[in-house]
């Protein structure tokens, strides 16, 4: 089985990509919704949120997200302590999760998989690039926050042009190519390698 990464930056539509494959029957492994769940049934995880982070970034046992975001977006030295304290264990989920795939290949879609490491372990890495002026316009209607929220939020990822020259394959999501043929030609790539290894 292959084990294909796929990330982007933020607002690059790197979700609306993975569910594309998923719409080809690829079982998809997605990392923030994963560490959201975590954040909730994870018992370390949720004690080392407590402890660093204040009691009151639970209520009633569910996590805060928003005074959670507006503590760690206003310190870079505090979301780089939630992403140590978050990754270790969404990234033994994601191994879970994938010891118990059978298809041919999984895609493991995740935004900070070079910067948590989770890149180890996988075969290919999927880019998905976007122009900044799309990921801002993007990421403003689906968050519902300003250019300047953005702006630091994007300030706080790995540069973008940096990002994918790390990556196996890149599809342009620029509203300009097509997207779903770029995928169908990737997957129809990773099941012929998959063939040719049986």
């Amino acid at each position: 089985m292959l084990k294909i990464g796929l990330t982007g930056g933020i607002g690059s539509g790197k979700t609306t990509v993975a569910k594309i494959f998923q719409l080809l029957n690829v079982p998809v492994y997605y990392a923030d919704e994963a560490t959201k769940l975590l954040y909730h049934t994870d018992a370390t995880l949720m004690a080392s949120v407590k402890k660093h982070f204040g009691e009151d970034v639970y209520t009633a046992g569910k996590l805060n997200r928003s005074k959670l975001a507006a503590i760690v977006f206003s310190d870079p030295e505090k979301l780089t302590l939630l992403n140590k304290l978050a990754h270790p264990p969404t990234i033994k989920d994601a191994q879970d999760w994938m010891i118990k795939q059978t298809a041919p290949y999984i895609i493991k879609e995740a935004a900070l998989l070079f910067e948590s490491g989770s890149n180890k372990g996988l075969d290919y890495i999927i880019g998905v690039r976007s122009s900044l002026e799309l990921r801002i316009k993007r990421t403003m209607e689906r968050d519902g926050i300003t250019k300047d929220e953005v702006i630091k939020r994007m300030q706080r990822q790995m540069n973008e042009e940096s990002k994918m020259k790390k990556c196996d394959f890149i599809i342009e999501n620029n509203e300009q190519e097509l997207v779903i043929p770029q995928v169908i030609s990737l997957h129809e790539k990773f099941i012929k390698m998959v063939r040719m290894h049986m």
